[in-house]
């Protein structure tokens, strides 16, 4: 749940794995209750093959009891280790619940009333198979509608227990959870169970305590079982996914069914950082459904901010075939951002190289992989810059100056600060920026240029027209002028001014900017 923003962004990663995890240990610890049913003085050969009876029935699976031994006095009173409970003739999977070790206790007037007092769980293990068999992954029937066969465990306590997701391929690694601690109240299959828990998100790193309610358990479909609850997810790491960087944390609230979980959050990012750009303060709030059977997410909306730049953005992170991991699909608006803002996410430097209002939408895409975030975003856009200026000072200088002589003026005739407009189009795929057609426009002159910028390298290839008010004669004065007018028949336009083929070349701390001489011979 946090992806978001963990999702957001590796799915890695949000609070929506609060909820999956939560929701299924709790389906998981349910089968405890009829370990509580059979605790009647019996010989321990008896108890033992009761034990093993009543869950096979209850559960349509195959069990196995290690051990198990009885005490009766003071306090009814069982030990077991060895708890496995697999599905029914599937032996090619791994038992879907394991228990190292368990304790039952209760009192003879309790359990007359058909309730244990506590039971104690250590090395709980849980292991779903893949969505091959789902529907499958949650055996059981639901209890006799006469309740005759319904146990309450009051409390319900485990400790060192771990989740594990099964992955389609055998040849990938399952995604696991540790569950450190685990408190269940009035355990039974047909009432809604508060429990609280804290346990360990994989990927990325990080503690989450969640409370709430799960159930009553639906059997025929496993998917409709409710749940609410609220979550916070603390100290999140998102060095993990290779290109960007900072500790997350995360809090919301969660409600719904087991199928459909309905989940609203914020999450707080101090100093997200992006490889080769300075770090922001990241703060999201977002809206999203996870399909707790299976880890897929509905990003419903997300409204994501850092300095004084805003998106939105809605998606989804879902299961990718023939891949490991989830793919990001997202479409974002930045409507009110400012370009520097953007520029210190991505660049090094202790000043932005530009400032300005910038509007944006583009769809983006971040398939599974185990390689930098930059190599494989995938970005498909449009922008434009409003009142851009450029900061360092030889550069706008220089864009002062061709703004004046593209009207006929010198610069000792005008020398106001010039703010330029930018708009296009773009994508973005192994880390180069292609643009098919950006505009550069200032007071007396258009730039229409097209080209690449690889992100790593940070080198320019751009090639295009420079569009002038006047001939270039008229850009300066003098004997220069005199000399100009040569070319001026060779760059005219028909609508009058010029028309200039330029290059753009070399890297973003040192461009340069030239005549497209190729171009000027051929045409």
């Amino acid at each position: 749940m946090s992806q978001f923003w963990s999702s957001l962004l590796h799915h890695r990663r949000h609070p929506k794995r609060t909820v999956a995890v939560i929701a299924v240990v709790a389906t998981g610890l349910i089968t405890l209750v009829l370990v509580g049913a059979s605790v009647v003085p019996f010989s321990s050969e008896t108890a033992q093959a009761k034990v093993i009876a009543v869950l096979a029935d209850r559960f349509d699976a195959d069990v196995e009891v290690r051990e198990l031994r009885f005490k009766v006095l003071p306090w009814v009173r069982a030990e077991g280790a060895g708890l496995v409970i697999r599905h029914r003739g599937r032996r090619d999977v791994p038992p879907l619940i394991s228990i190292d070790r368990f304790w039952v206790e209760g009192n003879v007037v309790g359990l007359l009333r058909k309730h244990v007092s506590l039971v104690t769980v250590e090395g709980l293990d849980i292991e779903i198979p893949a969505d091959r068999n789902r529907g499958k992954e949650f055996p059981g029937r639901a209890p006799d509608r006469d309740g005759s066969q319904i146990f309450v465990i009051d409390e319900l306590r485990s400790t060192d227990g771990r989740l594990v997701i099964l992955p389609r391929d055998q040849n990938r690694k399952p995604k696991v959870w540790g569950i450190h601690d685990l408190r269940m109240q009035s355990v039974a299959f047909d009432r809604p169970m508060p429990f609280e828990a804290t346990l360990t998100n994989a990927i990325p790193p990080g503690e989450i305590a969640t409370k709430g309610t799960f159930g009553p358990w639906q059997s025929e479909q496993p998917g409709r079982t409710p749940l609410k609850g609220t979550f916070t997810f603390a100290r999140a790491d998102l060095g993990v996914f290779k290109g960007i960087a900072g500790i997350l944390s995360a809090h919301g609230s969660f409600g719904g069914t087991l199928a459909r979980i309905d989940i609203h959050g914020e999450t707080e990012t101090p100093e997200f950082t992006v490889k080769g750009g300075h770090s922001v303060p990241l703060r999201t709030r977002y809206h999203a459904i996870v399909d707790g059977t299976n880890g897929d997410t509905l990003l419903e909306r997300i409204d994501a901010s850092f300095l004084d730049t805003a998106l939105v953005a809605k998606g989804g992170v879902v299961h990718t075939l023939g891949s490991e991991g989830r793919t990001v699909t997202l479409d974002v608006t930045m409507d009110k951002a400012r370009l520097e803002d953007v520029l210190r996410l991505a660049v090094k430097s202790p000043q932005a190289p530009m400032t300005g209002a910038l509007s944006l939408k583009t769809t983006l895409r971040l398939p599974p992989g185990d390689t930098d975030v930059v190599q494989k975003l995938q970005l498909d856009g449009r922008f434009a810059i409003d009142q851009t200026r450029f900061t360092d000072v030889d550069v706008q200088s220089k864009i002062n100056e061709l703004s004046h002589r593209s009207r006929g003026n010198t610069p000792q005739q005008q020398t106001e600060r010039v703010a330029s407009q930018f708009e296009g189009t773009f994508t973005l795929a192994g880390g180069t920026v292609t643009i098919p057609a950006v505009t550069f426009d200032m007071r007396g002159s258009i730039v229409r240029l097209t080209g690449t910028y690889d992100l790593i390298p940070e080198t320019l290839d751009f090639a295009g027209t420079l569009f002038m008010d006047v001939k270039v004669s008229q850009t300066t004065t003098g004997f220069k002028s005199l000399l100009l007018k040569i070319a001026d028949p060779l760059f005219s336009r028909e609508v009058g001014g010029s028309a200039i083929p330029i290059k753009i070349t070399g890297n973003r701390e040192a461009p340069k900017f030239g005549l497209d001489t190729g171009r000027v011979l051929s045409e």
